[in-house]
């Protein structure tokens, strides 16, 4: 028994060392360049979002803000007071719709973690996310152009940690406090992966969530998005595993669209800022954006 134990162990180690090896300087950079956008660049792109606010040309302010949001390094709890800040200055709420659905989904460091997976998936996660802005706000333009969507006055602005006078300190504690919140969930990420890999034949996987099972397949990955899914950096290893083992590009897609948009965080602080009814509406509207995008990807790919 301690010889079988023994020998599963290393072949667990063996997927796991290939696995770190892969992605593990992904992370790093992904931090890096997450923390220097955080530090030097953040108030810009966000005083650059509240510049762009008026009724004229809404649809290129749309696309703008979802662009904006991609390149926000703030996660939701702090993305959201700055949009109930602009929101009290009359910021319109479809323009807020988009800069904060395309955060919700991706940025800076989750970008660098993903090029991972390869160019093509990384291009495909930034096209959706992008779009998926860009449908969330044309979406509230259309339906709530003269109702409310959002109430941000429950909502309690968090503290600023990076408050340090010397940058280059400020700098490396952000790299710090990045690393303390993601590295748990990369290490337990490439665990699981290289438990997939050990015990999950490629052919099962491949027949569940590969193209010759598209329909079901596109439902399973947009679903297991939803529990799976605690952090950028703890996915990656995963997919990266399940896209050898045959898992189509599509249900890939919908995995990522999902994933961060049902993280537990994210809609703590979405409820608060949509209440309950509006908060629905956006769980059909990611799951329907999920399944569409993965099957019109798994059309062209």
């Amino acid at each position: 028994m301690i010889e079988i134990i023994y020998r599963e162990l290393i072949y667990i180690w063996y997927y796991f060392d290939i696995q770190l090896r892969q992605i593990f300087w992904y992370w790093i950079l992904g931090i890096v360049i997450g923390s220097i956008v955080s530090i030097f660049a953040k108030d810009k792109i966000h005083n650059l979002f509240s510049s762009i606010n008026g009724d004229k040309q809404i649809i290129l302010k749309i696309l703008f803000a979802s662009f904006l949001g991609i390149l926000s390094p703030l996660c939701m709890y702090g993305t959201v007071p700055i949009a109930a800040s602009l929101a009290k200055k009359g910021m319109r709420e479809d323009v807020l719709s988009a800069f904060m659905m395309s955060s919700i989904l991706l940025n800076p460091q989750l970008l660098m973690y993903s090029f991972a997976l390869g160019n093509l998936v990384m291009c495909i996660r930034l096209i959706t996310c992008f779009i998926c802005g860009i449908v969330a706000g044309l979406l509230v333009l259309i339906f709530f152009k003269h109702k409310k969507f959002f109430d941000f006055k429950n909502f309690e602005e968090i503290k600023n940690n990076d408050t340090d006078p010397n940058i280059i300190i400020k700098l490396f504690k952000n790299i710090g406090r990045n690393i303390k919140a993601t590295g748990i969930y990369f290490f337990i990420g490439i665990l699981l992966s290289a438990l997939f890999q050990r015990y999950i034949p490629k052919e099962a996987f491949a027949s569940l969530f590969g193209k010759k099972n598209e329909g079901f397949g596109l439902l399973m990955s947009a679903t297991i998005g939803v529990p799976l899914y605690a952090c950028g950096g703890g996915t990656i290893p995963l997919l990266q595993a399940w896209l050898v083992d045959g898992m189509s590009i599509g249900s890939a897609a919908a995995f990522m669209i999902t994933g961060p948009a049902t993280k537990i965080t994210n809609l703590g602080a979405l409820k608060i800022s949509m209440g309950i009814k509006h908060f629905i509406y956006y769980l059909i509207f990611i799951m329907i954006f999920a399944l569409i995008s993965g099957m019109i990807i798994n059309m062209i790919f």
